[in-house]
């Protein structure tokens, strides 16, 4: 009677991975060969996955085994063939990536990212700028590179949009180029959703050993005990680094307003020691809304503090998502915790500071215990004082772009 055997292709894995780097190009085709002949039907796909090559490499090597002779042609040595396209032209997805971050639209926050320019369209432009490319090349760059994909249209934006809302766009880019080029410090602020401490379910998924998942709460009934975690975060922009406070209270505008102080103490004053400015990015909502007069007396206090002029420039109503930090910092703490319940703050923290990306980005963290009083409220007379001393509103839309001194100025 015949035996069957059931190989594990994670057995394998692991055995071609210390197997196949001590081997030539012809002494791995033929190992892969040879294994996939002794597993029978379906030995060449196990065989491929396993190796992680094409299965026409595992194909050409069985056909090479049986045929009994020496193939024609030489073994390449390591190292060997044609330089990738971006080995030759290391500038070239540094390029494509400005030319299409402009018109990029989408979700960040489950990182759905597309261009409405055409390959072609983009091949010629970076022909112009002196990158030779196909305008396949270029569509392979845009999604194994770049991580961007076509879409069409989703019907989920409610109520009108601002006639000045891509005008607000521009106007910020400008700033936070100018800004950037001149050595200046800017960051993006938001605050992350509020996550329940405890045994609660997370979403996403994590390696465990099968049969065995997270046993968690079957509600999601809040632990007056452990209360929530209240992440606002502050992403450097040029720097590709984030700071993140882990509050236990409510996300109000001192809190906000505390963590920039925080980041500027620990991380922006050794980064930019020379800075004169800051621009800070924020939404147009929430805890460093536009409308809210708090968070602009409490701007005032830190550029107070710092001796710095702060600038704010805010995105347009209903366009949170596009802000920087979204994309670069959450959307990446997020993949980080999936499928981890966070049991204390602690875990939380650990968990944020634990992020980072191939391209770069560091993640400090840290809690923030304080309490911080909700309903404060700004009267007209304060607010009167702080414009005609500190704010001065910018010429396009002072509501949503304005600087906040630090000294004293006669100009309101």
């Amino acid at each position: 009677m015949a035996v069957v055997v059931e190989i594990d292709e994670q057995f394998l894995a692991a055995k071609f991975d210390a197997l196949l780097p001590h081997l030539d190009e012809r002494q791995r085709r033929l190992t892969l060969a040879a294994e996939a002949r002794s597993l029978g039907h379906g030995g060449m796909s196990l065989v491929a996955r396993a190796a992680r090559v094409s299965r026409k490499t595992v194909v050409a090597g069985v056909t090479e085994l049986e045929a009994g002779h020496e193939p024609l042609g030489r073994i390449r040595r390591s190292g060997g063939g044609r330089k990738s396209l971006t080995d030759r032209d290391p500038g070239l997805v540094d390029a494509l990536d400005k030319l299409v971050e402009p018109e990029t639209r989408g979700d960040p926050m489950t990182r759905l990212r597309w261009t409405t320019k055409s390959t072609r369209t983009l091949a010629d432009e970076l022909g112009r700028q002196g990158h030779t490319v196909s305008h396949h090349s270029v569509a392979r760059l845009l999604s194994q590179v770049l991580n961007y994909s076509l879409q069409g249209n989703v019907k989920t934006v409610e109520g009108k949009q601002n006639p000045d809302r891509d005008a607000q766009f521009r106007y910020l880019g400008k700033q936070v180029s100018e800004l950037i080029v001149a050595g200046q410090p800017v960051i993006s602020v938001d605050a992350k959703k509020k996550e329940l401490i405890g045994q609660y379910a997370s979403t996403g998924r994590t390696w465990r050993r099968q049969g065995d998942p997270e046993r968690v709460n079957s509600h999601d009934f809040p632990d007056k005990q452990l209360g929530k975690a209240v992440p606002y975060g502050v992403y450097d922009v040029a720097a590709d680094t984030g700071w993140v406070s882990v509050g236990s209270d409510g996300d109000t505008a001192q809190f906000a307003v505390e963590t920039i102080r925080r980041w500027w103490h620990r991380v922006g004053v050794l980064a930019y020691p020379d800075a004169i400015q800051l621009l800070i990015c924020a939404d147009a909502g929430g805890s460093n809304g536009y409308r809210l007069r708090l968070w602009k007396v409490e701007l005032a206090k830190l550029a107070q503090e710092i001796g710095l002029a702060i600038t704010v420039c805010h995105m347009p109503p209903g366009t949170s998502k596009w802000n920087k930090i979204e994309h670069r910092l959450f959307s990446h703490i997020s993949i980080n915790w999936a499928g981890q319940p966070l049991t204390s703050h602690d875990v939380a923290i650990n968990l944020i500071a634990g992020t980072t990306t191939r391209t770069g980005l560091t993640v400090e963290a840290e809690r923030d215990d304080n309490i911080y009083p909700r309903g404060i409220k700004i009267s007209n007379r304060e607010m009167k004082d702080l414009i005609t001393r500190y704010l001065q509103p910018h010429g396009f839309h002072g509501e949503w772009n304005y600087t906040i001194n630090s000294a004293t100025t006669d100009t309101p």
